[in-house]
């Protein structure tokens, strides 16, 4: 799944716990965030606004990525430089957005999973998107996302480590970090025993009388 690449950039066991064992649980972040999608997607399928037309809840592949997923949102502007739609007249410009509840990061997991979104999108529209946006509901306002051949890159990067560590079916250790308390599988990761020693460690401890 394509919002897998959130997760796993954001922490791998995390990821692997979701995606490779089923694991699930639920907090007050989890519920909040998932109602603040269903808003963006329980509206009509495409709403034309001028030179402008919203399409919500738009299921796309991607073949090179190995990933579908669902868009909260794409916007198509009236561009010369845009594609051909059918049923509407003139061309349009692709302009992928992702809603997100809380506020805008540092650590680019989300500019992430827009740039997947947008190779997803350029893969079936046969077109090249330069940029999309992040909407997040803290402060009401978009982050503008420019593709860059380095986000690219690191997307197509980060799809493949997944790829691989699903194929063997491998759960990484945890790395114990400040956002582990606010994560709604602790009780299931107990990121707490990362911390403890392994039985090798303790018998060659032992015996060498460290």
């Amino acid at each position: 799944m394509l919002s897998g690449i959130q997760h796993f950039a954001y922490c791998r066991r995390q990821w692997a716990l979701i995606h490779i064992e089923q694991q699930w649980a639920e907090n007050e972040r989890t519920v909040d965030g998932q109602l603040f999608h269903n808003v963006a997607h329980d509206r009509d399928k495409i709403e034309k606004r001028g030179d402008l037309l919203i399409t919500r809840g738009l299921h796309i592949k991607s073949a090179q990525l190995g990933m579908s997923g669902i868009c909260d949102v794409v916007e198509f502007h009236r561009s010369a430089d845009g594609i051909s739609l059918f049923s509407y007249e003139g061309l349009w410009e692709p302009y992928p957005v992702e809603y997100k509840k809380g506020s805008p990061k540092t650590d680019g997991v989300d500019e992430l999973q827009l740039c997947g979104q947008a190779i997803c999108l350029e893969e079936m529209l046969l077109c090249r998107i330069p940029c999309g946006s992040l909407f997040y509901g803290e402060d009401r306002r978009r982050k503008k996302v420019r593709f860059t051949e380095q986000l690219r890159q690191k997307t197509y990067d980060m799809a493949k480590e997944m790829h691989d560590l699903w194929k063997k079916g491998y759960t990484p250790k945890v790395r114990p970090k400040k956002g582990c308390n606010a994560c709604s599988l602790k009780e299931i990761c107990v990121p707490k025993l990362g911390k403890t020693k392994t039985v090798e460690t303790y018998i060659e401890s032992n015996l060498s009388g460290g």
